[in-house]
């Protein structure tokens, strides 16, 4: 029997692969991959929690760009509500100031009023009394100037 070179390669392959399962090789190779397996499991489910956590993250966001977009509305409402108030308050206070004005006005007018005609009545009583004493003077009526005082002050008395 004759032993060739293909027959030395059978026998040096068969006793490799012993020695490779005789060391264990295909162990560490599974035991390799089932740890680069478990890596990769790891890394998916911690992705998936990002994932997750991102999500929870946007979400949370939205609700509050939609709670401060809320609260912005309500400011501008109530300040809206604010300026309307003041508005009218100074409309109402313009109005009252106004009608105060207008009563102080109408209030000087009638003491004008009531000057005037009395100053009208007090010159109408001097140019009457005048008028009765340059009467008397002129009819003579009394000789007695005391008498002629006496009666323009009893002229003063009635028309005052």
């Amino acid at each position: 029997m004759a032993f060739d070179n293909t027959f030395w390669a059978l026998v040096g392959l068969i006793l490799f692969l012993a020695l490779v399962m005789y060391l264990g090789a295909p162990a560490m190779m599974t035991k390799a991959l089932d740890k680069r397996a478990a890596q990769i499991r790891n890394e998916i489910d911690e992705a998936r929690q990002l994932k997750e956590e991102a999500k929870q993250q946007l979400a949370e966001y939205q609700r509050r760009r939609r709670e401060a977009e809320a609260e912005a509305q309500d400011i501008l409402a109530m300040a809206q509500r604010e300026a309307d108030a003041i508005v009218n308050e100074a409309r109402v206070k313009s109005e009252e100031y106004v009608a105060r004005r207008t009563q102080v006005a109408e209030q000087k007018i009638a003491q004008a009023e009531a000057e005037a005609v009395s100053e009208v009545r007090a010159r109408a009583v001097n140019i009457a009394i005048d008028a009765a004493t340059q009467l008397m003077v002129e009819r003579n009526v009394a000789a007695d100037p005391r008498v002629i005082d006496q009666s323009i002050a009893e002229v003063r008395r009635r028309l005052n």
